[in-house]
């Protein structure tokens, strides 16, 4: 059974999966804005803040906003719960992280 800190670490490791593809297509960071803003308008009010803090580090631009999103702290894990990162990976490229990910973790 995963424990939180095991799902704390797949995401962190798949946040970075995700800033990799994004450093080779800078493109692609307007997905995230794109999501952030869709987003204001759809989720509930307890997760404003979160995506106030995420629209804060993009507007800051595609460095600060992916070093955050990599970042191996307490505060970007929290952040990485409401993660407007989804859009970037393919389903495809999703579903072999997730795969690669339980195949190199079984044994731990």
């Amino acid at each position: 059974m995963r424990t939180h800190q095991d799902l704390d670490k797949r995401s962190l490791a798949m946040h970075r999966l995700i800033a990799e593809k994004i450093v080779r297509n800078p493109s692609l960071f307007a997905r995230v804005h794109k999501t952030l803003e869709h987003w204001q308008t759809i989720v509930s009010h307890d997760s404003q803040p979160y995506l106030k803090e995420w629209q804060g580090f993009v507007e800051k631009g595609m460095d600060a906003c992916l070093a955050v999103a990599t970042e191996d702290s307490e505060y970007a894990t929290a952040l990485r719960q409401s993660s407007p990162f989804c859009g970037v990976l393919t389903s495809r490229e999703r579903l072999m992280f997730l795969k690669t990910w339980s195949r190199d973790h079984e044994a731990q």
